[in-house]
């Protein structure tokens, strides 16, 4: 096959990378849509019913009502909700079609990119190693991965040597991807900078990040980070001696019950049985394909890699085994009472000072009497996750295999429905689906 030019755009504001853009040269941009074969990504119609199935004997109704509401209003393919009430699972429901193409529904057993909320496990097996003295939460991150080296000619910012683990957990460590970038969405051009192999490893976009300036002072501020968690994943790797896959799985999914979850695959062709299809929103735009045998592709197959995504957003998970997670980790069978009251305290100043609510290590917090709301959401192409545990012993999870155009309208609504639904039930039964 003939080569494709691929240019890069940066815009640069106040002498910082503000974005990336990357695209085929003008010239063989017909040529890419040609072998494409379209512009735009195509998807099936949505088949969710209308008007509602509703099942008003179940107790449930208003989750039945308002979900299937909610994903006839977005266009929203398949979602899958589970509720647990004081460690007991009441409630788990899938909701429209898994994969449309070949007509199969949701299930409580489907599994889901989580994206994420995949930070609430990586900073829960960091904190396991913290109560067991294995790592210190002020340890210098970079002082400890001193195996990896910044790029050649490159000389990291003399700043950088001072993150901490607790600030990474807590998203101070000093980058911000709104007055630079994200390079967890970077990994060509990565890969091509240090000359490593394409798409670029976790351990790659580190290297190459050893090189580039910080947006802040570590610990100054609050500035949301996949990256400060890819980190905290090679952290787990060099303290443990273990892959972060495994540690993971042995230390926090299965004490958990959690046994079904699986670190995420980017291509379609490597989907898991039970996955579902993701679907971009209609006439989405397709991306350049992050690997070099492919050119464009639809964006939740291949417009990033999520294998190098595994601490910040990498987790695919059944709704049932996210509570299985969240349950285990209140009820104490995860972390050590002081251990857990650290996890969810505010941060020290100067962050979220004058705030109602706080990101504390892996957790937005919102205190509430003697105790607190805790929740996380997460977001990919294709992909919309967000995972709630109230002061008053219920938690819920609900994933979806789209995201829409507008993102954050929908987020809002999600939120707002899952509320609503929750308020609709008059009676919580007293069973325990987990047992089932």
């Amino acid at each position: 096959m003939d080569a494709i030019r691929v240019s890069y755009t940066l815009q640069v504001r106040d002498g910082k990378i503000t974005s990336i853009m990357s695209a085929p040269d003008s010239a063989d941009w017909a040529e890419v849509m040609r072998l494409s074969g379209a512009v735009t990504t195509s998807r099936p119609p949505v088949t969710t019913q209308s008007p509602p199935t509703v099942d008003y004997s179940s107790g449930f109704a208003s989750y039945d009502i308002i979900i299937q509401q909610l994903m006839a209003k977005w266009n929203v393919p398949g979602a899958s909700i589970a509720v647990a009430k004081d460690g007991r699972l009441v409630f788990a429901k899938g909701y429209g079609m898994a994969d449309a193409e070949k007509g199969l529904p949701v299930r409580p057993e489907s599994l889901f990119r989580i994206a994420s909320i995949s930070k609430t496990i990586t900073a829960v097996a960091v904190l396991q190693l913290a109560e067991e003295d294995r790592l210190d939460l002020e340890a210098k991150v970079f002082r400890l991965l001193d195996n990896l080296e910044p790029p050649a000619g490159k000389t990291p910012d003399p700043r950088i040597y001072n993150i901490t683990v607790r600030q990474l957990l807590q998203h101070s460590g000093g980058w911000d991807r709104d007055k630079s970038f994200d390079p967890m969405f970077y990994v060509t051009r990565t890969a091509e900078e240090l000359g490593a192999p394409k798409p670029a490893s976790s351990e790659t976009i580190i290297r190459y990040m050893l090189g580039q300036p910080l947006d802040f002072d570590p610990g100054s501020r609050y500035a949301y980070s996949n990256f400060g968690y890819c980190v905290l994943g090679r952290i787990i790797e060099k303290v443990s001696g273990q892959s972060y896959y495994d540690y993971v799985m042995e230390k926090v999914l299965r004490p958990a019950g959690a046994t079904t979850m699986r670190l995420g695959k980017s291509r379609e062709n490597d989907r898991y049985e039970d996955e579902v299809h993701y679907y971009d929103y209609e006439g989405a735009p397709k991306a350049l394909s992050v690997f070099p045998d492919s050119l464009v592709v639809p964006a939740p197959y291949g417009g990033f890699y999520i294998e190098a995504m595994d601490a910040p957003g990498g987790w695919i998970a059944t709704a049932t085994d996210i509570l299985r997670f969240v349950t285990a980790l209140d009820k104490g069978k995860l972390l050590k009472p002081e251990t857990l009251a650290l996890m969810v305290s505010r941060p020290a100043a100067p962050l979220w000072q004058d705030s109602s609510y706080y990101y504390g290590m892996g957790w937005m917090v919102r205190p509430s009497g003697d105790d607190a709301n805790w929740w996380h959401t997460g977001s990919l192409p294709g992909t919309y996750s967000i995972v709630v545990r109230t002061s008053n012993g219920f938690a819920w999870v609900a994933l979806f295999n789209t995201r829409p155009k507008d993102e954050n309208a929908f987020a809002k609504e999600v939120d707002q429905a899952l509320w609503d639904a929750y308020n609709g039930v008059t009676s919580w039964p007293a069973i325990d689906l987990f047992t089932k």
